[in-house]
Parts: structure tokens; sequence; C-alpha cells
């Protein structure tokens, strides 16, 4: 069970949430002074910002940056914070494991740690800890042992067949709802089966041949290896077939379909549902939306038709590829080859420590935040942010007039949404209840099942109840930012809230443009092409005059058309409708935190230039580009495009530069440079 719908609907992040590394600036300290040196070496003053502004903000990090053998992306700014969170989670989460004392919390968090660490633990252990789950998943004979089976997995956090969330529902969002949509691939996109991309077909050669090895190891002969590879590709590819892609996976009108459980069995009545409800432990769930029922009624046929040996084969390959992390390090070893490294072009494994973190925090993210805010978080930046929220609110209040395309009722609408968001920040105010989950420090395998089935029906058991409107979807600790349409609030974690982001330390062109521009990215979401179909309160509907909106989607797809055009490589393009939202806010979030620092400027006028050689509104643009400095394998950027709504960094970077005047202005671009095109987008 997803906890919420990341991938489709609803939360709308910043994104770059790969892990990096960096800056050594304990987590939590001020900037050093030493700001302007960093600003000025990771420049490369020698490029044209009018030509190429990427270059000339990072140029000077680009050239002396090598990517990491761990990682496959790795950012300036997010890769400066996560690493130091990690490192400082890793200190917490070691010190729980080695003296977890008399807290209740301090000892799930220290026993999960030291779980995941003990290796000799997992290898004696070796597959015996998956056999109850290959046991079930033996009993499958028929579509309605099918059901059964899938959902007692899914409980486990295998996602076999489709997939599942708990969101609020769309016109009543003050109420939790199921939605049901399509899944079951092993890769991270249907294009991979579908596409006639050379590249992708050989990705999904080499899936095959992964799938195969998994069953080596699993114990198959290495003929009934190949074969059941062959099986799950194939099976698999009938499922990608009816997937919907990922830029028709971004229409939200076609993706709420509430016709509660009822309407599924009618849309599928060869499927057993009171079969799979009861498997999940839900028999009585009602309150259902099925995002995409083609997949369905397909996935219908498929388990009437499909020879239940077949159906194991899938299943089986689902149970050992979403446990591989937990076995013993053949299975991560092959894991890795694949996912990691053809996939990904990450050339090592993170070391073990770095994963068992990660697993930590997924498992119990809120209960390891309670450590990591308790030690780390700063009390005072939380007035800071909020104090740059309030001008950035401002800003776009201010440039509303200024918008051709909106007519005065819906500027009106825009501010009265704007009044009613809610701004989250730090932590949250009610922290998520484990004691209920039951943590070892001696089986990772048992405790990693035990978290899965505790997040699962923690999620389940909110359908049909009253949204709690003060939960939050990421972990304190995480370095990103959300907007959530559903709920008209902006959630600003404390990881994030750190150099090079943001410091009560730095000049304020260098705050505004970097965490300014975050802030106002995510304000944009509430605006952008899916977000500015949520009203006030969060219900969806079209609450804008036709004539607007059609005037509004004319400026988008202005958007859409501009940044297609952008490559990763010769050929391989941004996806301009799939990111279209994002670029949206950032182009927008970008002008209004610009506007922002000039109101800032007006109550400091005599606020000298941050750094020499720099205006504060060159610094403010270069803090942006700067926070975007990347380094990237091939295979990552090409994955990115593929599956990724945000674009890659550097148009991250040169796309809302380019449709910006005050940074033409700013540096002095004439009409017709690379970076002061003719064409201008102008939406927000």
């Amino acid at each position: 069970m997803r906890r919420s719908l990341f991938v489709w609907l609803a939360v709308a992040s910043l994104g770059a949430t790969l892990a990096f590394a960096g800056d050594t600036t304990p987590a939590g300290a001020p900037a050093s002074p030493g700001f302007a040196a960093s600003v000025l070496s990771s420049m490369d003053r020698t490029a044209d910002p009018c030509v190429d502004f990427y270059q000339y903000a990072c140029g000077g990090w680009l050239a002396s940056t090598k990517l990491p053998g761990d990682q496959a992306q790795w950012v300036r700014s997010f890769s400066v914070i996560q690493e130091r969170n990690r490192e400082a989670v890793r200190s917490l989460l070691e010190e729980a494991a080695a003296r977890p004392g008399d807290d209740l919390d301090r000892q799930r968090v220290g026993h999960y740690y030291a779980a995941c660490m003990d290796e000799a633990a997992v290898e004696k252990a070796g597959v015996t800890p998956l056999e109850p789950i290959l046991a079930q998943i033996a009993t499958v004979k028929d579509p309605a042992s099918l059901m059964r089976v899938a959902g007692w997995l899914q409980r486990r956090g295998i996602d076999v067949l489709f997939n599942a969330a708990v969101i609020p529902d769309f016109t009543n969002p003050d109420l939790n709802i199921a939605f049901v949509l399509q899944g079951g691939l092993g890769m991270p996109d249907r294009d991979y089966y579908v596409s006639d991309d050379s590249t992708k077909k050989q990705l999904l050669a080499d899936y095959r041949t992964h799938v195969e090895h998994m069953f080596a190891l699993l114990g198959d002969e290495p003929e009934a290896a190949a074969k059941h590879a062959g099986q799950v590709v194939a099976f698999e590819t009938e499922l990608a077939k009816v997937s919907r892609d990922r830029t028709a996976m971004r229409d939200l009108g076609r993706l709420y379909n509430k016709i509660d459980i009822e309407g599924l069995k009618k849309l599928t009545p060869k499927l057993p549902w009171d079969v799979y409800l009861a498997a999940i432990g839900y028999p009585g769930l009602k309150d259902v939306s099925v995002a995409t029922p083609e997949f369905f009624q397909r996935l219908e046929e498929l388990a009437g038709s499909t020879d239940p040996a077949v159906l194991q084969t899938y299943l089986r390959w689902h149970a050992v590829d979403e446990t591989a992390n937990l076995l013993p390090q053949r299975f991560v070893d092959a894991n890795f080859a694949f996912y990691g490294q053809k996939l990904s072009g990450q050339k090592e494994m993170r070391p073990r420590w770095k994963r068992c973190v990660g697993a930590t925090e997924r498992a119990i993210g809120e209960d390891v935040g309670k450590l990591y805010v308790a030690k780390m978080f700063p009390g005072d930046s939380k007035k800071v942010a909020l104090d740059m929220i309030g001008d950035i609110e401002t800003a776009f209040e201010q440039k509303l007039p200024g918008l051709a395309w909106m007519d005065d009722v819906t500027r009106q609408r825009a501010l009265e949404k704007l009044a009613a968001l809610k701004n989250k920040i730090g932590y949250p105010d009610h922290w998520r209840d484990y004691s209920k989950l039951e943590v070892g420090a001696t089986s990772y395998f048992a405790n990693a099942m035990a978290a899965r089935q505790f997040d699962y029906d923690f999620e389940l058991a909110k359908v049909g109840n009253p949204v709690d409107r003060s939960e939050w979807n990421m972990t304190p600790q995480m370095v990103n930012a959300y907007y959530n349409p559903l709920m008209n609030e902006i959630v600003f974690p404390a990881g994030i809230l750190q150099p090079p982001f943001f410091s009560r330390e730095f000049p304020a062109a260098m705050n505004y443009g970097a965490i300014g521009g975050v802030i106002g990215h995510e304000m944009t979401h509430g605006y952008d092409d899916q977000g500015r179909r949520f009203d006030p309160k969060g219900r969806f509907h079209e609450w804008w005059a036709p004539e607007v909106s059609a005037r509004f989607e004319k400026q988008a797809s202005c958007i859409s058309d501009y940044y297609s055009k952008f490559e990763v490589e010769p050929g391989v393009h941004v996806n301009g409708a799939l990111t279209l939202g994002e670029n949206i806010a950032d182009i927008g979030g970008l002008k209004q935190a610009y506007a922002a620092f000039k109101l800032w400027e007006k109550r400091h006028p005599d606020a000298p230039p941050a750094i020499e050689g720099l205006t504060n509104e060159q610094l403010l643009f270069v803090a942006w580009g700067q926070a975007w400095c990347t380094v990237a394998s091939p295979e990552a950027e090409r994955l990115q495009v593929t599956t990724d709504p945000h674009s890659p960094s550097r148009f991250r970077v040169d796309g809302p530069m380019s449709q910006n005047p005050a940074f033409a202005a700013a540096f002095q671009c004439k009409p017709g440079q690379p970076m002061r095109p003719e064409e201008q987008c102008v939406v927000w």
C-alpha cells in the first residue's frame, strides 16, 4: 500500500530524491563565513550567462566534481544536505542500537537498525524467511486463489498485479478513499516493455537475464530458470500493453472514477474481490476509485486465461524481487547488478550502513524523525522560513494583476486559495504512534515484513474515515518539500532547511534564490496544470471560467513545447508534457522568489552587494542555479526522462532563467540570445 500516490496523484514534490554528498558543515549549523568563496569557486566566470547560464553558475563545480561510485546522480545542494543528514541519522541509530535504554521508541529504532546491520544473521537465515511466502504462492490454482494470494502479498509490501493507495476523495477531500490503479511490473515503466527504442529493448533483454539469474539463486535449474524468466516478461508485457503512459496518467480527470467496491465488481465480475478484501484484512471496504478501469478489465482476462503455473512463477518473481535486499548477499548483489548498474549507471553499491539507515527510515521514519529533530533542528529556523513564505505569498498576490490571460473573477479565486494555504515547517505537531509494531534485534526479514504489514494496515484503516490534516507525507529528516492540492498545503521538512539551501547566516539574496525558489516552486504547484483544478478546500473540479482555462492551457502548451526541445543526449528529449507541472512550478517559483527578495530589499535599502563582482540580483539567480549543479550517469539521465516528472537539473536552471525578464535584466541579455529567446511563455 503506497502511503500516497506520489507517482501519479495529489502530491507535487521538489524532486531530486537520490542520495548525494558534499559539504561537511554539521547539520543545522550556521553557514561558514567563506560562503562567497564557495559560490565563486563553483562558477565558471568565463562562460557567458546569457548563452549558457548553467555553465556560468556551475562550471567550476562541474569541473572539480566526480560522480561517486555509489551514486547514479550527485547534486550540489541535495548532496550536501542528504549525506550530512545520513551521517547524523547513522550516529543516532548506532547510539540507539548500542544503548537502547528504557524508551520504547528508541529501542524500536535501535533494534531495527541493528538487525539490518547483522549481516552474519542474514546469511545464516538464507532463504528460509522467504519460504512461507513461496508456500502461499504455490497454492494459486485459479482466479480466486490468485486474488487471495495477491492480497496476502500486498499486505506484506509485495506489490503484484496492481497498485493501491489511500488518499482523500477528490470531490470530498475530508474523507479518505482507496484508489486502485495499474501496476504489477518489475521494470520502472511500461515503456521498457513496449518501446521500439533500442536502448529500452536492450534493457528489457537485460531484465529477462536478471530474472533468470534470480530464479537460479532460488534453486531453479538453468533450463527452468530461463523458461520462468520468459514467462515473467511475457506476462508483464501484457500488463504493460494496457497500462497508460506517464503523460496520460497526469490527466487527473481520467484517474478519478469513484465507483466503489460494487462498481469494481461489476467492472470485473470474474475477479473475486470479496476474496481479495478478506485477504487484505478489510472485508467491509467500500469507498474505492478505479484510476485505470481498462487495466483491470485486461487483468480479469489474464487471470482467467493464464496457466496457474505461470501465475505462480510471476508471483514468485515479485516475491524475491521485492525482498532481495532482505536476503543474503548473493541476492543483494544480483539486484544491484541490474537495478543499480544496468538501469541507473551506479558503479558501486552503497555501504551497508547507508542502506540500513535508509531501510530504518522507510520502516519507522517518524520514530527516527523524533531523534533527528531533537538534536539537529534549530528552532528559530522555522521563524525565518515563515517570514520568507510571507514575502513570497505577497509577491504572488502582487503579480496577479499583470497576468493578461486571467480575468478578475479568477484572480480573486486564486487569492482565496492563497489565503487558505496551510504551511507546515520542520516536523509534525503530532508524531505517529508505532507502539503496536513489534521489532526485534535478531531478524531483519521479520522486522521488515512486520513494518510493511503495519504500514499497510495503518493506511487501509483510513478508508471511509475523516482525513487527518495534521499528518505528513515526508519524514522531518527528508531533503525535499511538497505541495498537496487535496490539502492545499505546503510541507517543508527540517531536513531541507540547511546550507546550501538555507542558513540564517546567508545573505538574503542567497536564501531567496535557493530556499525561496523552493517555497515559490511549491506554492506555484497550487496553480500548475494539475494543482489549479483543486479549489481552496482541495475539491477537484473546474472552478475557473472556461475561457480563462482555455487561455491557461494555451500558455501551458507553450511551456510544454519549449521544454520538449531540450535533449539530454542526441535524440533523447525531455518530455515536456510529463514535466509540465514541475516546469511551471520552477518558472513561477523563481519569479515569486525574485519579487519577494525585492520586497525584502525595500525593508533593507542599504544592504550592500553580498559578493564582490555580483549584484544581489545576480547572486539570487546564481543561488538557484547552484542548487541544481549535477553530475549524473547517462543511464540515470535516460531513466529520468522516461519516468520522472521533473526535468534534468540543467534544464531546471536554464529553462526558468530563459523565461524570466528579471534574469535578462540582471545579466543584460539581449533579445534572441539563448537565455533570452524571442518566445516567452507566461503562466505565473
